[in-house]
């Protein structure tokens, strides 16, 4: 009975051992994409709808967020602000739009920026009605050191459409 126990014991013991044993633990690859993420901080130019837009990209708190923001170069009263943060396993985009809204989006699916990360759209706050304009996903891509490429999706009323913007880093 006694050889038992401590046969049981130890099997308990071992089982607890491989839980916990980091070799055995999947690793979220988010903090790593968000220091891709990270690599684009600086100036960027592009356009949104044949519109120029400035673009700039700032670590913030610490270098926990990056603070996207986009000023339309005719129509500088409608910058708008995206904020992407690590969330444990995945990353999360709040966009701050000239809309008046804020969607919040998630990408669970974090490999590498280089390929895109999806973000879909988890809740939006700030809408006076359901079939008010907003935006519904973010694919944003690290075409190159100096090439981004974002496509939106949004919705509204009923409808649904997607734009892209391409934008190119600053003196390259």
């Amino acid at each position: 009975m006694r050889t038992f126990i401590l046969l049981s014991g130890m099997i308990a013991l071992s089982s607890v051992a491989v839980a916990h044993d980091p070799a055995t633990h999947v690793q979220s690859n988010a903090p790593a994409v968000f220091k891709q993420f990270a690599s684009v901080a600086g100036e960027w130019t592009g356009a949104q709808d044949g519109h120029p837009v400035k673009v700039t990209y700032v670590l913030t708190g610490d270098g926990s967020a990056l603070m996207e923001t986009v000023v339309p170069i005719e129509a500088p009263a409608s910058t708008m602000i995206t904020m992407f943060t690590v969330d444990g396993d995945h990353l999360l985009a709040t966009h701050y739009c000239s809309a008046h809204n804020q969607p919040q989006m998630t990408a669970n699916q974090v490999r590498d920026l280089s390929n895109g990360v999806a973000f879909r759209l988890t809740r939006v706050t700030g809408m006076k009605t359901p079939g008010d304009y907003h935006n519904t996903g973010l694919t944003f891509v690290l075409d190159d050191s100096n090439h981004i490429t974002q496509h939106w999706t949004y919705a509204a009323n009923g409808k649904t459409g997607a734009n892209t913007f391409h934008y190119t880093r600053v003196g390259k």
